[in-house]
């Protein structure tokens, strides 16, 4: 070891056997190699086939032509700041999150982190600031080892299960509290610090509020935590879902993205003037959102089950009007002070990558603001949504309208919407191949 950091990177990983070198792919699933610690302490490059990043949720890949017909390698370069011994893990183990660059030291435009990166860079460029925060809302039930029955929850310490009337309950009964005790544990050990923790409208249902930074960081933060509820869900015997739209006649499960904008250097918040009232970048990242929402819904509700959740809403709008206060609006200004106005996307799931999602959300915020857009005007109350206003309603139509967005292709580089576009159509290409109880169930009859 040559330096004091090295130094210190040696003892953090000291009985430190393996280390997990992830990068998030177009899913946001952790995808990588496992490097011995001598090697990572050695500073030894890992590679991984550009293909990787492309992957569809089932497991396979679009044509090479998507990512090069080469399928050639990209370097995993380990983020200094995001290297976490596992908490979770029995035998000693880390995991460092990557940065997935072309050989050249070039970001890659297949990568969802180095997509967010970018958009951070933008605003820096401007000498601006984008903070954000996520609000991740996930389910838990108890192991489902046959997929074609329904989830169910666990059971609970009075012996029966969950029935839907828990919303906002700070109950024992479901017997969690040991599950969420290591979780909490977890998220100390990796350094995520939480809001505030709640019971969701759904059955068995949960919210966490992450505090609001660095959209890098927050993008990190959630990425970390979808994959410690999973590995410490698997220690208690217990499913955790992040599907946006687990279960029938439920609420479903939303990433809401708060987002403002600082000053570079004074840290004030330029979406209020000295008087505390609403600035025009306020309103030009507002006509930015809602310029951009439906050529990005494919990348906000990235799978088929999305839509379930927004066809179906429980305070998930499937819209791009905009309210103070209004959960019916895609986009909501939640009450606060002058110092802490911020705008609320309402818009991505729990399935959505969180790299990509807040990448897409603020690239539309800024066009908003170089382009001086100006919002529609605010709705209250029960409304209805004008056409101009209103969103895809299905995958086909999502990705039908991202293959004709040239402000898609503008933002994030046409190399990353057609392979994204390509690998979610595999993605929908292998539910149609599929017949689902309900066709058995309801159209054999009338045949």
């Amino acid at each position: 070891m040559t330096t004091d950091g090295q130094c210190s990177l040696a003892q953090r990983l000291t009985g430190i056997d393996e280390i997990e070198c992830v990068t998030p792919d177009l899913n946001g699933v952790p995808r990588g190699k496992v490097m011995t610690a001598e090697g990572f302490l050695q500073g030894r490059r890992l590679q991984l086939a550009r293909g990787v990043l492309l992957q569809c949720i089932m497991g396979g890949y679009p044509p090479a032509r998507f990512y090069g017909s080469d399928d050639s390698d990209l370097a995993l370069i380990p983020d200094p700041a995001q290297i976490h011994c596992l908490p979770w893990s029995k035998e000693p183990r880390a995991l460092v999150i990557c940065d997935a660059d072309e050989l050249t030291g070039e970001r890659s435009n297949l990568s969802t982190r180095g997509q967010l990166k970018a958009v951070i860079a933008r605003y820096a460029a401007l000498g601006l600031a984008p903070v954000v925060a996520t609000e991740l809302e996930f389910f838990i039930f108890a192991p489902n080892t046959d997929p074609t029955r329904p989830f169910q929850p666990p059971v609970g310490l009075d012996g029966r299960r969950e029935d839907g009337h828990s919303a906002f309950s700070v109950s024992s009964n479901n017997g969690l509290r040991p599950f969420f005790s290591e979780v909490y544990e977890c998220m100390a050990a990796l350094g995520l610090p939480r809001d505030t923790f709640m019971h969701e409208m759904g059955v068995s249902q949960f919210e966490i509020n992450l505090l609001h930074g660095d959209p890098l960081l927050l993008a990190d933060q959630t990425f970390l935590f979808k994959h410690l509820l999973k590995e410490v869900a698997l220690k208690h015997g217990l499913t955790v879902v992040c599907m946006a739209k687990p279960l029938a006649h439920t609420p479903g499960s939303s990433m809401h993205i708060h987002q403002s904008i600082v000053e570079i250097g004074t840290g004030r918040n330029v979406f209020s003037d000295e008087a505390g009232e609403p600035t025009a970048i306020f309103r030009h990242f507002i006509g930015g959102q809602q310029a951009g929402m439906a050529d990005f819904t494919a990348l906000f509700a990235p799978n088929v089950n999305s839509y379930q959740r927004l066809c179906h809403p429980f305070a998930s709008p499937n819209n791009a009007c905009w309210s103070h206060d209004n959960r019916a609006a895609g986009l909501r200004i939640p009450a606060s002070s002058p110092l802490a106005r911020r705008v609320e996307n309402r818009l991505p799931g729990a399935d959505a990558n969180p790299y990509l999602a807040v990448a897409a959300s603020l690239a539309a915020g800024l066009y908003g603001i170089e382009n001086q857009l100006e919002p529609s005007e605010a709705i209250q109350g029960e409304f209805q949504v004008p056409d101009n206003l209103s969103l895809p309603c299905t995958l086909h139509a999502a990705l039908e309208r991202l293959t004709r967005s040239q402000l898609a292709k503008e933002l994030f580089g046409e190399e990353f919407i057609e392979g994204y576009v390509a690998s979610k159509t595999l993605e929908l290409t292998s539910f149609l191949d599929e017949i689902t109880p309900w066709e058995r169930r309801v159209l054999a009859a009338q045949a």
